[in-house]
């Protein structure tokens, strides 16, 4: 076990550290957390692949005091290095994705054009590689013993994660911030879109009994229909009707009540952080006007663990990076909460 005795959790973050400043090794860690430095399908503004070493670097200035879970990381947190050959491939393969992005939204016909044929085959195939990627990482890390979060990376990044999820719980729901539904199919031609992961999900993973989506304020008609078609499998809770019942008087209390009382016992928190308000992560690679203040995100994750619910894995994904590492330090804090509760969950 990694001696504490001379680790002092007031300094200045140590960057020869790991994650948070902690000197936890992977084997020690009771927690650990995969990057996964992936963006290939975004649809607007790139740069989430990198998000992981900049959240490493911006961890450093987090405080290890959380008065809700003190002294949690205590139990160890890990963050594994980036995968430079995952990197290497999303880098090359959003490069493709641009050209072809760009062909389709002039209005040309993909099927008329060999080289753009080839170029979504090529993405398409990438996604299953890194969605098998993605599983095999987390299927090991569990086998261990390990609690494991996930760190995108778009949000297409945890696809595998939640089908080695699925392989060890008989059934789990997902809580998922984000400002988007991501119930989109095959948009733009790409099946494992970022804009696609729950609408996958959903199809792919009969062990996902409830999908409850919070703070959604984009969608399209395709996603609305296939919504309330769900037969009640999703819940979403609009933005827009969360902010008027807050209006007409109900507390974020009542409302958080409500929405943990349609999650099964097992619940993967899947944390877009576009979810919030925009002026909390103002790169991040879809930002919508309106969303959370992030403490409010916060409680709703505390009653989750208040009610007695397992907390079985989490997503922090497409975190944007910007040249003031604001947006850097936003994920940072979010990860360590989720970190924190994570280990307090399973303790």
């Amino acid at each position: 076990m990694t001696d504490l005795s001379k680790f002092d959790a007031n300094a200045v973050g140590n960057p020869n550290n790991n994650i948070f400043s902690l000197p936890f090794p992977e084997e020690d860690a009771r927690l650990v957390i995969l990057p996964v430095p992936w963006e290939v399908t975004v649809s607007y503004t790139a740069g989430t692949a990198r998000a992981p070493e900049h959240i490493l670097n911006a961890s450093l200035q987090v405080d290890l005091l959380d008065p809700d879970y003190r002294d949690v990381w205590k139990q160890g947190f890990y963050l594994r290095p980036s995968d430079k050959k995952v990197l290497m491939k999303s880098d090359y393969l959003r490069k493709e994705a641009e050209l072809y992005i760009n062909y389709i939204a002039q209005g040309e016909i993909v099927s008329e054009n060999k080289f753009m044929c080839k170029t979504l085959r090529e993405i398409n195939e990438g996604s299953l590689f890194l969605n098998n990627w993605v599983y095999e990482q987390t299927k090991e890390l569990m086998a261990q013993g390990k609690l494991v979060g996930l760190l995108g990376g778009d949000h297409s990044t945890p696809f595998g994660f939640y089908k080695a999820i699925a392989e060890k719980y008989e059934d789990f729901g997902i809580l998922h911030i984000d400002a988007h539904c991501d119930l989109r199919k095959n948009y733009e031609g790409f099946k494992y879109s970022h804009a696609s992961v729950m609408y996958n999900a959903m199809e792919e993973i009969p062990q996902l009994k409830k999908l409850v989506q919070v703070g959604v304020r984009d969608f399209c008609d395709e996603e609305f229909d296939y919504m309330i078609n769900s037969n009640e499998r999703i819940i979403t809770y609009f933005d827009k009707n969360i902010k008027e019942r807050q209006y007409d008087g109900e507390t974020w209390k009542v409302i958080a009540d409500e929405i943990i009382n349609h999650l099964p016992q097992n619940v993967f928190i899947s944390f877009d952080i576009d979810g919030l308000d925009p002026k909390l992560c103002p790169h991040t690679g879809t930002p919508v006007q309106g969303g959370f203040e992030a403490e409010q995100i916060f409680y709703l994750f505390k009653k989750v663990i208040q009610s007695g619910r397992k907390m079985v894995g989490f997503d922090l994904v497409e975190v944007g990076v910007s040249h003031s590492e604001y947006d850097e330090n936003v994920g940072a804090r979010c990860l360590f909460k989720l970190c924190n509760m994570m280990v307090a969950a399973n303790s």
